[in-house]
């Protein structure tokens, strides 16, 4: 499955992307809202994953646009704002959910696999066993890569059985769902129907007779052969990969921190000047936004908590400039303790969080 992450800050969006390929999607990035709507009008993606504050074209604003243009993918919305007008005003221009940063990855993890199921009921749905699937959309259906070729009848049996596994159907019931109304079979018909749809899956090789009898009332789809020691490896192995990969991610960004906290510190001059620069302090609540984030995706929840009451501070740092002044530094001084302690482990991803598409790679 193919998504699209449009996200400025170049932390979070490799936080994504890779961790987003670890669990085997197609991850794309966009660095602005501009670039972002001209990949979402050009190409078919499953989900879209916007930050709200982007440059040339906000998150919400994008939303808006794709869906006054009738695009129906899913959306996500990132945002670090508490502001619940801004989270209301998301949904109400579109957006089908939002979660805000810093976020837990294993709630984001979870948050875009229903999306991505919503999304497909949506649009084309494909229903499937093991080798076997059927599009609803152009009503073809496959087996082990082998086009079928049924008759009406047999599509028709063979789609109320997938779009429901484990419903039993009498004879009676299929006849009235499949056959029309000028229609006058016995309830013979219905076995001579399944039968030859038996026999078609078997000459393209499914050795299961996956339409199993119910003798006395009728029929109903066999359960899927499931391997559930090999799909629990396979899930342990995905939490393993994605823990690694944070884990390495996060030490590679805590060496960054010095020069991040000297732009804040920058600004920090800058507000006690008679004429501050207003440029750099700008940038330095951009930094303490993007810090606020990112610091929460690694799991030093606390530094992340600091960099958000930084950020808050330098948006009015206006009001009362030199007690703004000591209030920054003194929360940079406890940022910087903050981050000796180890970070917490609810930023890994529990094997609960993995679903059985991502653990093995089974789109």
């Amino acid at each position: 499955m193919k998504i699209l992450v449009v996200e400025d800050d170049n932390c979070s969006a490799k936080i994504l992307e890779q961790v987003l390929t670890k669990l085997n999607y197609k991850a794309e990035i966009a660095k602005d809202g501009e670039t972002g709507l001209a990949l979402a009008q050009q190409f078919d993606y499953d989900l879209l994953i916007l930050d709200i504050m982007l440059p040339k074209l906000d998150g919400v604003s994008l939303c808006h646009q794709l869906r006054l243009q009738g695009h129906q993918m899913p959306i996500l919305m990132l945002t670090s704002q508490s502001d619940m007008s801004v989270r209301v005003n998301s949904l109400e221009v579109g957006a089908d959910d939002y979660i805000v940063k810093p976020f837990n990855l294993s709630e984001l993890i979870a948050r875009i696999r229903a999306l991505l199921r919503r999304g497909k009921t949506i649009s084309t749905k494909v229903l499937t066993w093991e080798n076997l699937r059927l599009d609803t959309t152009t009503k073809e259906v496959v087996y082990a890569g082998k086009r079928l070729h049924l008759t009406p009848k047999e599509y028709g049996l063979l789609e109320i059985f997938l779009q429901n596994p484990r419903r039993v159907f009498s004879r009676s019931v299929l006849l009235d769902k499949i056959w029309s109304n000028d229609e006058f079979p016995g309830e013979e018909a219905v076995t001579t129907q399944i039968k030859g749809l038996r026999q078609k899956l078997k000459t393209n090789g499914m050795k299961a007779d996956f339409i199993e009898t119910v003798y006395g009332l009728g029929y109903r789809l066999k359960e899927e052969t499931k391997s559930p020691s090999y799909e629990v490896t396979q899930k342990q192995q995905a939490e393993a990969n994605v823990m690694s990969l944070v884990s390495k991610m996060g030490e590679e960004f805590l060496e960054t921190i010095p020069q991040r906290l000297g732009l804040i510190e920058q600004a920090i001059a800058q507000i006690s000047n008679l004429t501050p620069d207003s440029q750099i302090i700008q940038q330095a609540q951009m930094e303490a936004h993007r810090l606020a984030g990112s610091l929460g995706c690694y799991g030093f929840c606390e530094s992340s908590k600091i960099a958000q009451n930084i950020e808050q501070l330098l948006e009015k740092c206006h009001t009362e400039p030199q007690n703004i002044a000591l209030q920054l530094t003194a929360l940079i001084k406890s940022l910087q303790q903050s981050l000796q302690k180890p970070p917490s482990v609810s930023s890994t991803v529990p094997v609960s969080g993995l679903g059985r598409e991502q653990a093995t790679g089974n789109r």
